[in-house]
């Protein structure tokens, strides 16, 4: 495990590099490999007028899937190692989103009677594993964090990234909105 000091952001060949990574890597049984999703994600969270701090935080929210995450925080969850990276190389804002991705299902599926139909079977399976619906106290605490709503928006964004006709964020409309990202953390 990384010690939190902040490193120096990304670059743009290192997230060209993370991105591209996942190509061709399984999302647990869906239609899609984990860099479509990624994208897609990242397309959607745009298409909802995010921000680009949480359009970053969308395209590497399962990023601790990725080989060089994985080798960097073994044996975490994804979601933790993935979150452990952002908040050393993009922002304190993106790895608590990341990080809340996982909670964020459960505390969907503990608030909202529709939404448990929305997921896909590998979804249902996952969320057997990651604790099931949140119960009351657990759904209040996360509701009371002033970014529930950014991982709630994220979570959605993540069970409609499946298609893979679906639309994608391009590479350079990514590392664009990293680079404003980038700017606003220096000043």
């Amino acid at each position: 495990m990384t010690s939190g000091v902040p490193a120096a952001p990304l670059t743009d060949e290192e997230l060209t590099a993370l991105v591209e990574g996942l190509a061709g890597l399984p999302y647990g049984g869906e239609a899609v490999d984990q860099r479509t999703h990624a994208l897609q994600t990242a397309w959607l969270a745009r298409d909802a007028g995010a921000d680009d701090e949480l359009v970053v935080a969308a395209a590497l929210h399962d990023i601790g899937r990725a080989r060089p995450v994985r080798a960097e925080h073994p044996g975490l969850p994804h979601e933790v190692a993935g979150a452990e990276f952002a908040r050393r190389r993009v922002s304190e804002r993106a790895a608590w989103v990341i990080a809340q991705h996982v909670p964020a299902k459960r505390y969907l599926v503990a608030t909202d009677p529709a939404y448990h139909a929305l997921l896909s079977p590998a979804s249902i399976a996952s969320l057997k594993v990651q604790g099931g619906p949140m119960d009351e106290r657990e759904a209040a605490e996360f509701a009371a964090h002033p970014l529930s709503a950014d991982a709630v928006a994220l979570r959605r964004w993540d069970d409609a990234a499946k298609d893979p006709d679906g639309p994608r964020l391009t590479m350079p409309d990514l590392l664009a909105a990293h680079a404003r990202c980038v700017a606003v953390r220096r000043t």
